[in-house]
């Protein structure tokens, strides 16, 4: 009996040994061909307005062994710093990751395990890397080009944007098909923010509704990432006035101090435009939107101005400089107004294209985007008059 009782002792005391400590989490690596590199630093995705921040530091063994051993309160994206390369893990209390790497790799090659989520990462860096490779042939070309007439050329945009933009949907589609496949994982939450319908991303409104789906899908996931929190609560507020939404009503005043309604245009299509005498790039974008309503209001354009101008007189000097001739209206109260809370304005230049069924059809097309969708809607007006 009592060799019985020792035997189931040492059974336990085995057990617990072997157990991962599931309070912290570790990464052990090796960095082949180091060099003179020293020391490295780990990284770690956070809530601040920058994003990231340094959490930690080490110094290479004499034959290019680290370790890092670091707690968690949540599943989240760490970054090692190498030299001048950056490598991406995810990591959550009880892993135990092994990372490798040689530093005279011009691929920046690693291999990871230990992690299932890092392994994804991985996955979702080798398709970004993979079309921004082809951006960035794209780009060299052109400019190549542009230095050869010593100036940004319109012939030559007209050729090499198509090209470019070809490359981003092929690259969204992959990150979609990612996204859906691995919508468990918290990597194809970093993969799908790669898409985030920003202003400044090509085309940001097109990929808007998946994204709005992909975070009602993971509602009841990785509830303690505040940023993953953040994007479904953004999401959500986007909802509303995303593309095939109906377009909520709304009261401003106009430039004579009378009442200007969103359902004064009932029955016919119009243009929100959000901008300010200030804004630069809105000031950039007055010509050509000067441009399409002269070729389309005669078709059944409307456009109605809400500007985020405080000052009176320079809104109506900016109106009657930039030659804008519609309808213009203003709370006067910046981005705090209530009619750009009602349409969660949070940068300008920004539209909506509404139809006269008083649907959203567009959002924040500018440039060559915008001729390109009122040419298509008012050569074939009947085919987007509504969507559902």
């Amino acid at each position: 009996m009592k060799k019985v009782l020792i035997s189931s002792i040492y059974f336990w005391c085995l057990l617990v040994l072997s157990c991962k400590n599931n309070n912290s989490f570790t990464i052990s690596g090796t960095v082949k061909s180091p060099g003179s590199l020293k020391e490295i630093y780990l990284i770690a995705a956070d809530t601040t307005s920058t994003g990231i921040s340094v959490v930690d530091s080490t110094n290479l063994t004499s034959d290019g062994k680290f370790n890092f051993k670091r707690t968690t309160p949540y599943s989240n994206l760490y970054k090692l710093r190498i030299g001048s390369n950056i490598f991406d893990l995810i990591a959550k209390n009880g892993d135990a990751i092994d990372f490798t790497t040689n530093l005279t790799d011009q691929t920046h090659a690693y291999t990871v395990s230990g992690s299932v989520e890092s392994a994804k990462i991985q996955e979702f860096n080798r398709i970004s890397n993979l079309f921004s490779a082809k951006s960035n042939q794209i780009n060299e070309e052109y400019q190549t080009k542009a230095q050869k007439l010593g100036r940004e050329s319109d012939s030559l945009l007209k050729i090499y944007r198509p090209m470019f933009l070809n490359v981003y949907h092929n690259y969204a589609d992959s990150i979609l098909s990612f996204v859906h496949t691995n919508k468990s994982y918290l990597a194809a939450f970093y993969a799908a923010t790669s898409l985030s319908p920003s202003p400044n991303s090509p085309e940001p409104s097109k990929y808007e509704q998946p994204l709005i789906q992909y975070a009602d899908e993971i509602k009841t996931y990785f509830l303690d990432n505040p940023n993953v929190s953040r994007f479904k609560k953004e999401m959500l507020a986007l909802k509303p006035l995303s593309i095939g939404q109906k377009a909520p009503d709304f009261t401003t005043n106009g430039l004579d101090g009378n009442p200007v309604k969103l359902s004064d245009y009932k029955g016919r299509y119009v243009m929100l435009d959000f901008w300010a005498s200030w804004c630069g790039p809105c000031r950039n974008e007055n010509p050509n939107v000067v441009k399409q309503y002269k070729i389309y209001k005669p078709l059944g354009l409307n456009i109605l101005g809400i500007s985020l101008d405080v000052d009176k007189g320079k809104w109506q000097q900016a109106i009657q400089a930039d030659g804008l001739v519609w309808q213009h209206a203003s709370d006067l109260k910046n981005f705090e107004g209530p009619t750009e809370r009602l349409y969660n304005i949070n940068a300008i230049p920004s539209n909506f294209i509404i139809n006269p069924e008083g649907i959203i059809v567009a959002k924040n097309v500018t440039g060559a985007d915008l001729e390109e969708f009122l040419n298509k809607t008012f050569s074939h007006p009947q085919q987007i008059v509504k969507i559902k």
